[in-house]
């Protein structure tokens, strides 16, 4: 996933991280990132503007990932995810270093998902969605 050069966050530098993330663009563009779940289709839009304006994925990666770092806090905040590192077998399906443990067990993958965004863009990889679906599932109750 990384370069020997890269390094990212473990799972406990996460929610440092999405807040500096947070405040390099939000300082610079005045954006509402205020880690509402309507707050997710900005993280849409600004995935797709940086698809549509053709970047490569390479020079964006680290703004991907601060975006999936955001997207992940998101999870945490408003339903009740914590922050895990990957093991070895998950970091290499999911592709990334750390992701979200749902409180019902269940582990996603934010970063991940914001890099599909970019890469296959269109409503079915919407960050909204995948976190409208996730809390979803989890509050749903078996009857």
């Amino acid at each position: 996933m990384t370069g020997a050069d890269e390094r990212f966050p473990d799972a406990g530098q996460m929610r440092p991280y999405a807040a500096a993330f947070v405040a390099r663009v939000t300082a610079r563009n005045r954006l509402p990132l205020n880690y509402s779940v309507a707050s997710l289709r900005l993280v849409d839009a600004l995935v797709d503007g940086l698809r549509k304006g053709g970047a490569d994925r390479e020079r964006v990666r680290g703004t991907l990932f601060g975006l999936g770092a955001y997207v992940g806090e998101v999870l945490v905040r408003r339903a009740g995810g914590a922050w895990v590192d990957f093991d070895e077998e998950q970091r290499a399906y999911f592709g990334q270093p750390v992701g979200i443990r749902m409180p019902d067990g269940r582990i996603w993958n934010p970063v991940g998902k914001v890099h599909n965004r970019f890469l296959a863009g269109g409503p079915q990889e919407s960050l909204q969605t995948f976190y409208l679906v996730l809390h979803g599932r989890a509050r749903r109750v078996v009857v």
